[in-house]
């Protein structure tokens, strides 16, 4: 570290992103501090990831009890199933305070400054932070913007926290409405609608768009709709727009067809999820400082390198990770890109290959992809002259999944024809987030299905429905 500075590495944000960067950075030997407002770990940590898994372990428990007739096909015989609402909650926070914890430890182990306030840019690298003491200046060679995210509510929808409600709200499970509009069918819907309909309640399902699950690949999308969806009590609303939602006993929707925007039906619930995505939480950062702007959707500006932009040409040693570049909003993406960060600052070349980064709904079961959906796919190879090929298998022909008596899910593969590149995996089925993980070391890898049909996968295991696929294509 040269003198000059306070520290080589400032890092605004201690979510999972800063966190990771702030750790690598330390093993690389730079004096490292990192800046952050609220909770340690960020929305993954608090609002996220950790606590849905945790409810998501829970209620999935419950479902699995309460299916009298696969515990009987294995000889198991249950009666009054019940559960604590308020210990399931517990059980959530108890993870979040854990994990946090540990977090914090890891940093003070490593000796790894935390300042408590809200960074911002205030010049070229100078960091003002607004504490309980009023306002502080950092200086640092390089700076990391990790400010993360925050729910996104459409215009018309009135949150009161409790009736009508994101997210960050829903995972306290303060209570179990009878019945619960959900707005959105992506990742977040889903899971909620897992956990909701585990514990008793009817789900409406409403989605602007004119079909469910619209970013799934086309043939996982209809299997999660027989097994997550059709097989719950759950009705959908496909192309209507919630126009208008009010809090209260009963929670007023006005449905709207998506296209017209003329209401069209007015739904009286007990209570609304609002899970229509994440914006960034970009604002009040400084960047005019250093003469960046965002997009007009409010997210940072970066190239592969993660470095900031402005008009195009990097901010010298300003870089940004996480859901405020727009990327891919998922926890493990932003470590990678802080990751990634790290190492350029050290001067050692590395980009982000988005492409071999992973995604996975934790739903029962699982839903999980790596790479393209087919139909990217197909768009690349006409835009480059290949033929694109794809595979599917199925659970149900896969011992393990047999014993289980969970046999519900398919694998489906694609590759480039000529070469066997392998350019997307996409799974539902038991344990899909973990099988995942080799479709995606592969992709990182640059192997083809050829290379992959040679693998030995241990008999009997969940992994062989994936070497099946990569035998079956195999390209001569």
């Amino acid at each position: 570290m040269t003198q000059e500075f306070d520290y080589d590495l400032i890092i605004i944000g201690a979510g999972v992103g800063g966190h990771g960067a702030a750790l690598h950075a330390t093993s690389c030997g730079l004096k490292t501090a990192i800046v952050e407002a609220a909770e340690m770990g960020g929305t993954c940590v608090n609002r996220g990831c950790i606590p849905s898994k945790a409810l998501l372990a829970a209620s999935g428990k419950v479902r699995e009890l309460r299916d009298t007739h696969h515990l009987k096909t294995l000889g198991i015989q249950l009666d009054n199933v019940a559960y604590d609402r308020q210990v399931i909650a517990s059980h959530a926070s108890n993870i979040v305070d854990k994990i946090r914890g540990d977090m914090t430890n890891s940093l003070k182990r490593l000796g790894i400054d935390l300042i408590k306030g809200w960074g911002q840019m205030a010049g070229q690298q100078k960091v003002m932070v607004k504490t309980d003491k009023g306002e502080e200046y950092f200086t640092a060679k390089d700076i990391i913007l990790a400010p993360g995210s925050i729910p996104f509510v459409p215009p018309g929808i009135e949150l009161d926290g409790k009736t009508v409600f994101t997210s960050d709200d829903a995972l306290k499970l303060d209570w179990l409405p009878p019945w619960v509009a959900i707005i959105g069918s992506g990742y977040i819907g889903l899971e909620f609608s897992d956990i909701y309909t585990a514990l008793g309640s009817e789900i409406t399902m409403i989605e602007a768009l004119d079909q469910l699950m619209p970013t799934f690949d086309s043939d996982i999308a209809k299997i999660a709709q027989r097994v997550l969806i059709q097989s719950r009590d759950i009705e959908t609303k496909v192309g209507k727009l919630a126009m208008k939602v009010i809090p209260g006993s009963p929670v007023i929707i006005e449905l709207a067809d998506a296209k017209t925007k003329e209401v069209e039906e007015v739904l009286e619930v007990d209570a609304c999820l609002v899970a229509t995505g994440r914006i960034p939480y970009t604002k009040n950062l400084g960047l005019d400082y250093v003469g960046v702007e965002t997009d007009r959707r409010g997210f940072i500006p970066v190239n592969d390198k993660m470095a900031v932009l402005s008009s195009g040409e990097p901010v010298p040693n300003l870089w940004a990770i996480g859901d405020a570049t727009g990327k891919m909003m998922l926890a493990h993406t932003a470590s990678a890109q802080g990751i990634t960060v790290v190492e350029n600052i050290c001067g050692r070349h590395r980009d982000v290959d988005y492409l071999s980064i992973p995604a996975a709904a934790f739903t029962h079961p699982e839903i999980s992809y790596v790479g393209m959906t087919e139909t990217a796919a197909k768009d690349l190879g006409k835009d480059q002259g290949f033929e694109v090929g794809s595979v599917k298998t199925y659970f149900k022909g896969n011992s393990k999944a047999i014993a289980e008596g969970e046999t519900d899910g398919i694998a489906k593969v694609i590759y480039r024809q000529d070469t066997g590149e392998l350019l997307g995996v996409h799974i539902i089925g038991l344990h899909a987030s973990d099988l995942i993980q080799e479709a995606a070391n592969a992709m990182a890898q640059k192997q083809s299905v050829n290379q992959l049909s040679f693998n030995v996968h241990t008999h009997p295991t969940l992994s062989e429905v994936l070497d099946e696929a990569f035998k079956r294509a195999t390209v001569s």
